[in-house]
């Protein structure tokens, strides 16, 4: 995986026949090499069209997720399973190339208290059966670092690098983002570095969740790092522009992030582009 992302929330959270077919000739229209799908409704999810749409207009995809609170795998480890392999095999039938995201649990799943080692366990085993299904799909499978006010497990890059490597598969990443960074890592950069063996995934986005460039995450860091570590993956803008207002709750956003769409789009994705160029990223 290389290259440069799009979010598929830029247009829509759902998937149904024309979210698909709206946010995939988007991304194709803004000269995305990738579309990360967020699979929110497993059973509402066409993989045949999809893949369809993916094959017309050129695009490689990835697939994401949140597990929901039924299948937590700190708790509910077998649920967890269940749900992550469930969500494989549907990103395998359209043709992804991996399933990432918050794999591990939820963005409201915060027990009040550090995590034990236990939960960990739980985490451990659970991923290391989904890794496997993964790999037997031909897919790569990866876990994102949220901050501390969604979820209490993973919260820094050094956090994922641990359970990467206690999990030991070799088809599993690290996922990053700058929006969690900017508040969790000493120095944003350093969460760069300290991934740098597994990172093969980056979340572009902007400290208000609004457009890449025009915010408080340090970009120059960010970009002098991935060049430092030579970044051979996915840099993908993610805005959280077009949330409906039902998921406020899920990610505490409670006014608009940009003026629209096109605002970000042109001005976040020339701003990324620009960047990369400039450090020599690919």
């Amino acid at each position: 995986m290389q290259g440069f992302g799009v979010h598929a929330m830029m247009w829509s959270l759902n998937w149904d026949h024309e979210s698909a077919r709206r946010a995939i000739t988007g991304a194709a229209d803004y000269g995305q090499d990738f579309i990360e799908i967020p699979l929110v409704d497993l059973a509402s999810v066409d993989t045949a069209h999809t893949r369809a749409l993916l094959e017309k207009y050129g695009l490689r995809a990835v697939c994401s997720l949140v597990l929901p609170e039924p299948a937590w795998a700190s708790v509910r480890p077998e649920a967890a399973v269940a749900h992550l392999k469930a969500a494989l095999d549907k990103a395998s039938e359209m043709g992804a190339e991996a399933l990432t995201g918050v794999t591990y649990g939820g963005t409201s799943e915060r027990t009040g208290f550090p995590p034990t080692q236990a939960e960990y366990d739980n985490l451990t085993r659970a991923l290391s059966q989904a890794a496997g299904h993964a790999k037997t799909l031909g897919l790569q499978f990866g876990i994102e670092a949220v901050n501390r006010y969604e979820n209490h497990l993973v919260n820094s890059a050094e956090q994922a690098v641990a359970l990467v490597e206690r999990i030991g598969a070799d088809n599993i990443f690290v996922h990053l983002d700058t929006f969690h960074m900017n508040m969790e890592e000493k120095g944003i950069a350093s969460g760069i570095v300290a991934a740098r063996n597994h990172l093969k995934y980056m979340h572009m986005s902007e400290s208000d969740r609004g457009t890449p460039g025009f915010g408080n995450v340090a970009w120059d860091a960010v970009f002098a790092a991935l060049a430092a570590i030579g970044f051979k993956g996915v840099l993908t803008l993610e805005s959280f522009v077009a949330m409906p207002e039902e998921m406020a709750g899920a990610i505490s956003t409670w006014r608009p992030v940009a003026s629209g769409a096109d605002e970000v789009l042109d001005k976040g994705l020339a701003f990324l582009r620009d960047k990369a160029s400039q450090y020599r990223i690919f």
